[in-house]
């Protein structure tokens, strides 16, 4: 089933030929700032859901309780931040309730670390629950929404899709595999994974500034001309 907005698409016989193409020609700046929003996203579900549990079990010894509790409960905690900061983004904007998301993944980055290392059982479980109960369910909660507004109707199935896989592989597949790496030239601290955690923070920061507040858009209109016009959209159009 198709959404309405799609089949009005359809029968203007406006649909894409070749999608890909189309994206590319015409919006190809927000569709890498749109990446780079999904950055953060990505990066803070596999750093508290993957590696700091392996982190805490493999590097610190500590039972995999303490972390597996914490995730437990942030995946509750998330759930429901999710649905709020969705809503909450159809009042205030998408930009506004990821950025606070984004900041406070930038902002917890060294506590987090310090948090983890402490050794204490109620500190480390904490950081769990703040990361993957918190941050991740505020950053989440308005990218399904700002993703799909970001793009016109007659390809968003495919510049959503090509968003969120191909910058999947560096927001997330990576991410494991970086922070083991940073560790073990951090000479077991969680010093640089924190770094890294914090320049991840700050590409999803300023690539949000530059795209366009989306809340309240009607999904029917297009942000640029139909598909038979051969004027691209300048990278950061409309970012203001």
């Amino acid at each position: 089933m198709e959404t309405p907005a799609f089949q009005k698409v359809q029968e203007r016989k406006q649909v894409a030929s070749v999608p890909l193409k189309e994206l590319l020609a015409a919006q190809p700046g927000r569709l890498l700032l749109g990446m780079g929003t999904r950055f953060i996203e990505g990066f803070t579900f596999n750093l508290f859901s993957v590696y700091l549990l392996a982190y805490v079990v493999t590097n610190l010894k500590l039972p995999k309780s303490w972390a597996l509790n914490g995730i437990l409960l942030g995946g509750v905690v998330g759930v429901v931040l999710v649905v709020l900061t969705g809503r909450l983004s159809d009042r205030l904007g998408r930009k506004p309730v990821f950025t606070a998301g984004a900041w406070l993944a930038l902002l917890f980055a060294f506590p987090a670390a310090s948090m983890v290392r402490s050794g204490n059982h109620l500190l480390v479980s904490a950081t769990f629950v703040v990361g993957i109960g918190v941050l991740y369910g505020v950053i989440y909660g308005p990218l399904a929404a700002f993703w799909a507004e970001l793009f016109d109707t007659r390809y968003r199935y495919t510049a959503l899709s090509s968003l969120y896989q191909i910058s999947g592989v560096v927001a997330s597949g990576f991410t494991p595999l970086i922070a083991a790496w940073l560790v073990q030239r951090g000479d077991g601290t969680l010093k640089w994974v924190a770094t890294y955690n914090v320049a991840v923070a700050a590409i999803s920061l300023v690539s949000a500034h530059f795209l366009p507040e989306t809340q309240g858009r009607d999904l029917d209109e297009d942000w640029v001309p139909t598909a038979t016009s051969q004027n691209a959209e300048p990278a950061l159009a409309g970012a203001r």
